[in-house]
């Protein structure tokens, strides 16, 4: 049988010592983000242990389903805990306004996926190769021998499936079947996570759909397609930011496209950058990292400061750099 990581056993001996716990995630959370600090926390207080579980932004709607009992909550400044567990944050930063309201601890445990981890924590388990965070939290619970209840099931599920789109990337390993057969026996409800996460969207994020459709645009011989979203583009649509996650993937989709990439503005000289490749010799996430940002070969991500045309000029040129084949 394989060995565990020596991280995985400090980290089980650090969850059963301690009492009071915050689990937190980074900025922007996703269906792997808050799958993770939901199963967790739950797995926690089956525990007996004390948990909270905050997040810089409000849980996204298509996922409120897997908090009936409204565990994610916006961070309170002023609180301490034994034990802080950030879950699928490459770095500190990421955590946001959450960060500085987590420094009164004892302990930070690091669990992550992404190849551009920074090893933040006291106790670092990050394993690039695993395609989500959800899969190792996973692992940890078969480890610790906790029961992996059907609500637990459910995160778990939901955390896999969306950072796999679907067990469709590259990413998708053998052994991520593998959970996601386990999980399924142990009660997932597939019916509400296909509804939910798949199958329902607001109106106000068919209306930004329309804005990508009408508005992105190609280049370097339809190789690359952009799209902006501007703060008008979100009023105008009545959405808000958690509407446009996914919208990337729409123009990603398309035929020629190898790379596809999203300006959003989140200040007048700020932008949130992200990306995605089709090809795995194609690593948007070299070109993230050069950016200040990071992730993974095929999706990622950085917040680059400047005035947009500057901004979206280095960017372009970055991919086309990527796409040369004798770069």
């Amino acid at each position: 049988m394989k060995s565990r990581p020596r991280a995985v056993d400090r980290i089980l001996d650090a969850l059963r010592k301690h009492r009071t716990f915050c689990i937190v995630g980074h900025v922007r959370p996703d269906g792997d983000c808050v799958g993770c600090q939901l199963a967790l926390a739950m797995a926690l207080q089956n525990q007996g242990k004390e948990v909270t579980v905050w997040n810089e932004d409000r849980l996204p709607d298509k996922l409120a389903f897997l908090d009936p009992d409204k565990l994610f909550q916006l961070p309170r400044p002023g609180e301490s805990f034994d034990c802080v567990v950030a879950v699928d944050a490459a770095n500190y930063e990421r955590l946001g306004r959450v960060g500085d309201c987590v420094r009164s601890r004892a302990c930070l445990i690091n669990i992550d996926h992404h190849t551009s981890n920074t090893r933040f924590g006291d106790i670092n388990w990050v394993d690039a190769r695993a395609p989500s965070t959800g899969e190792l939290l996973f692992r940890l619970l078969g480890c610790a021998s906790w029961p992996v209840t059907p609500r637990i099931a459910d995160c778990l599920f939901t955390a896999v499936s969306t950072d796999t789109g679907s067990f469709q990337y590259p990413s998708t390993r053998p052994a991520t079947f593998t959970v996601a057969g386990a999980l399924v026996k142990r009660g997932v409800n597939l019916a509400a996570i296909c509804r939910e996460v798949y199958q329902s969207y607001p109106l106000s994020r068919a209306r930004l759909l329309r804005h990508v459709y009408n508005h992105f645009r190609l280049a370097h011989d339809n190789q690359i397609a952009y799209f902006w979203l501007k703060p008008s583009d979100f009023v105008k649509a009545g959405a808000n930011r958690s509407d446009a996650e996914g919208l990337i993937d729409h123009i990603r989709a398309i035929e020629p496209v190898i790379v596809a990439c999203a300006f959003e503005q989140m200040e007048p000289d700020l932008i949130r950058v992200s990306l995605r490749s089709k090809k795995p010799e194609v690593d948007v996430n070299r070109i993230a990292t050069r950016l200040g940002g990071g992730g993974h070969t095929a999706a990622a991500g950085a917040r680059v400061r400047g005035r947009p045309a500057t901004v979206q000029r280095r960017v372009l040129a970055a991919i086309k750099q990527a796409l040369q084949p004798d770069r």
